[in-house]
């Protein structure tokens, strides 16, 4: 393993570290405006949200690395405690990357990447149309951590209104992520799109308990097919199964009793296990296959 100390190692390179561990990273769109009522329009990814009662989003606008200046979207915060944070998904994150530009506070973002600006209902800051959702905000507070190149600067926003588009939501009243198809950001130039293939359901019901790791036979654990996630999915298994079920197992399962006759029955019956937890809907079935070896 690499050894990285903070203290001994140029923020530059630190800061890279960090992101490329720390991801994906939800990316928040910032629009805000001036003591002139000028627009700004910028995005952060260090960004998340950290209450829902009361709706509380925190974004960090960090001062440069290289010069240790602050952005426009600091300064209006400060100025106008006000912001409205908008989703950004796969058909606007080209646009998003043009309001990354360092312009000066007198251009407008909006009108540099093409967005239709609309006026909010809350705040003074506009939304962004064309985005999926758009939170206005108010700012309760704007907090330093530090006064060096790379230093954050916390900016807390409450959520007094959110508006999200019909086509994202399904008939149960919950945002599919398909649909809303939002980016995230990595280290460096990489980004990642939350659709498709890379979304994965992983049920663990959280106030139920679980047979854990350590309840594993041995077998599994010193297993070298079975993966990580297999053995994190048999651990999470609310009760092991018991010897009636898997005995009623090896009588009907043709494959399983082809398996017990086989050379090398554990590993075959490692594959097989795989094989069934790629559904994750069969785990209990898995883990009656798992179990076969404590009582044939």
């Amino acid at each position: 393993m690499l050894k990285i100390d903070p203290d001994k190692t140029p923020t530059r390179d630190l800061h890279q570290f960090l992101l490329g561990i720390v991801g994906p990273r939800p990316i928040a769109w910032v629009s805000s405006i001036d003591r002139e009522g000028r627009r700004n329009l910028a995005p952060y990814s260090f960004y998340n949200a950290f209450s829902s009662n009361p709706p509380v989003l925190v974004f960090s606008s960090n001062r440069r690395v290289l010069d240790n200046t602050t952005k426009d979207t600091l300064a209006n915060v400060q100025a106008v405690p006000e912001v409205v944070i908008h989703a950004v998904n796969h058909e606007l994150v080209r646009k998003m990357a043009i309001t990354s530009v360092q312009f000066d506070a007198d251009i407008d973002e909006f009108e540099q990447a093409g967005l239709t600006a609309v006026p909010s209902d809350l705040v003074r800051p506009w939304r962004i149309a064309e985005s999926p959702a758009a939170m206005e905000c108010k700012v309760s507070k704007v907090l330093p951590l530090g006064e060096h190149g790379g230093a954050g600067n916390l900016i807390f926003c409450e959520v007094l209104r959110i508006h999200l588009r019909e086509e994202v939501v399904d008939e149960k009243g919950r945002i599919n992520p398909h649909k809303m198809d939002l980016m995230g950001r990595l280290g460096r130039a990489y980004y990642v799109r939350a659709s498709g293939d890379a979304i994965h359901t992983i049920v663990q019901p959280v106030t139920q308990m679980v047979i854990g790791y350590q309840a594993l036979p041995e077998h599994l654990r010193n297993s070298s097919i079975l993966s990580a996630n297999n053995l994190g999915q048999l651990a999470g298994l609310h009760q092991i199964p018991s010897a009636e079920a898997c005995r009623k197992l090896l009588k009907t399962d043709n494959r399983l009793q082809e398996i017990l006759q086989s050379e090398n029955k554990i590993k075959a019956l490692h594959h097989y296990i795989r094989e069934v937890l790629e559904n994750d809907k069969e785990r209990e079935y898995a883990g009656c296959l798992a179990w076969i070896p404590e009582y044939w």
